[in-house]
């Protein structure tokens, strides 16, 4: 119900709203600067570096991605507002996150239904069927792969999502990561407790699975952050040093 006011504001703006321009791979301004993303989004821009993160990714007019754990939406508004045509997005809310919360499930769905969301599918079941109609061109998670290790996760369920990853996506297909950075060396020990993980244990597990490390970015990155407080403390909540890693499926 908090939602209703905020969508009923984004369907007025849209009524009026110009069609959306072909957006070229790598120059996202029409998509940052689209009337269709709530005021709330564009606040957060600067510090998710949304325009560093479009072109890390890399997405192709017409793409099909699937978005891991989509939140209440940032970045799905963001993939859906980058693909044209053809595109789709899929934002896959795990069941065992909506059996926790299931505002994040009625949220994500109202993303879906939004005005000039139609390219956005809403779906939810156990993180180990993530994307299982596959044929996608990119995965995608922000902050969220911590959570594979969290308590939520059984043990396994890294290793059960990345498979899930490697069978969604087309060869040649990319899986780009987003999360908290975690002290070097430490592991998965943060994941749970202050919901960081170790940059070098994410890598070393996506590349067991099968995937080849193709690139990161340095953009999300904050040498003030300590890397020991959780990342919900108001002292750096907003602020965490993030790692931005990308892998490609073997052809």
């Amino acid at each position: 119900m908090r939602n209703l006011a905020a969508f009923a504001v984004a369907a007025l703006l849209a009524v009026a709203a110009p069609a959306v321009a072909q957006v070229i791979p790598g120059s996202y301004e029409t998509v940052i600067n689209n009337p269709l993303r709530p005021a709330a989004d564009r606040e957060r821009d600067a510090a998710r570096h949304a325009t560093e993160t479009l072109e890390f990714i890399g997405l192709d007019p017409g793409g099909a991605v699937a978005e891991y754990m989509p939140g209440r939406g940032y970045f799905t508004r963001l993939l859906a507002l980058s693909v044209t045509g053809d595109g789709r997005v899929t934002a896959y809310q795990p069941a065992e996150i909506v059996k926790l919360d299931s505002t994040y499930w009625t949220d994500i769905q109202a993303v879906a239904a939004a005005p000039g969301m139609g390219m956005v599918t809403a779906k939810t079941g156990p993180t180990a069927d993530f994307a299982a109609d596959g044929g996608y061109d990119v995965v995608f998670t922000a902050q969220n792969y911590h959570d594979l290790h969290g308590p939520f996760a059984s043990d396994g369920t890294a290793a059960a999502f990345n498979a899930a990853v490697m069978k969604a996506l087309n060869p040649g297909g990319l899986y780009v990561v987003i999360d908290h950075h975690a002290a070097a060396g430490s592991g998965l020990k943060g994941a749970g407790r202050l919901h960081r993980i170790d940059a070098a244990a994410v890598r070393a597990e996506i590349e067991s699975a099968g995937f080849v490390f193709d690139g990161e970015s340095e953009a999300l990155a904050n040498a003030d952050d300590p890397l020991t407080a959780m990342v919900f403390d108001p002292l750096i909540r907003g602020r965490t040093s993030q790692f931005m890693m990308r892998f490609r499926k073997p052809n």
